[in-house]
């Protein structure tokens, strides 16, 4: 089982880093690879586009965000102006997107943003955003191939619907047999100490709204166990 610091995402121990670059859980490679193969077979060239993502990584991503360094973005992919709202305001709409830092499910290895560069058309860029995925996107495909196979190889999406947390993510897939011992050692308790010992901006109010924040978005995901 993964220590505190491999599930808040300082210590890459249990990474195996592909040579394409991401990282992902080693004792998860069998599935990607075996996940991969089949999508081969299905048409699509199946990339990670974000793997295992460490805390300095999200921490700078948070910081940024806060301070209005980089864009925050709506449900409608419409730039939020944080200069009017209050700290409590801009924490909610930071995670509708992004997960705290020691909070994001990339920190554990067992979770992966993917799509196919094979379905771009040329000159397109990858977005991650959701209408990429959604009806006339490049990805719908790619996406409902993933719905109807995905759980064959341990494989499930964790932001399917949209509970009121984070918002619906089509790419992200993650493996429940370890995602879920993950889940089950993480703990607010444990996020809570961690936070408290970083320079995060906003800290005095997150620490205050961890319990709440804590149920929103970070345990408020789809469940699965194949067991």
């Amino acid at each position: 089982m993964m220590n505190e610091k491999q599930l808040t995402g300082q210590d890459t121990g249990h990474i195996h880093f592909l040579e394409q670059g991401p990282g992902i859980h080693r004792e998860m490679l069998p599935a990607w690879l075996a996940l991969e193969q089949a999508a081969k077979a299905a048409g699509f060239n199946l990339c990670i586009a974000s793997g295992f993502r460490d805390f300095s990584r999200q921490l700078s991503i948070w910081n940024r965000k806060f301070c209005g360094e980089l864009a925050v973005k709506d449900d409608n992919n419409e730039v939020v102006c944080l200069e009017n709202l209050s700290d409590k305001e801009c924490i909610h709409a930071i995670m509708r997107f992004s997960a705290l830092p020691g909070a994001s499910r990339h920190h554990w290895g067992t979770d992966i943003d993917v799509y196919a560069p094979n379905l771009l058309t040329e000159g397109q860029k990858l977005q991650l955003e959701p209408w990429e995925y959604e009806q006339d996107g490049p990805f719908a495909e790619l996406r409902l191939w993933l719905e109807q196979n995905c759980r064959e190889f341990g494989f499930y999406f964790p932001y399917n619907t949209d509970r009121g947390g984070v918002a619906i993510e089509p790419w992200h897939l993650s493996y429940a047999p370890l995602a879920n011992q993950c889940r089950q050692a993480f703990s607010l308790e444990l996020l809570t100490k961690e936070l408290a010992a970083q320079e995060i901006s906003g800290k005095e109010s997150i620490l205050a709204l961890l319990p709440e924040l804590y149920q929103q978005y970070i345990v408020n995901t789809a469940e699965v166990n194949f067991e």
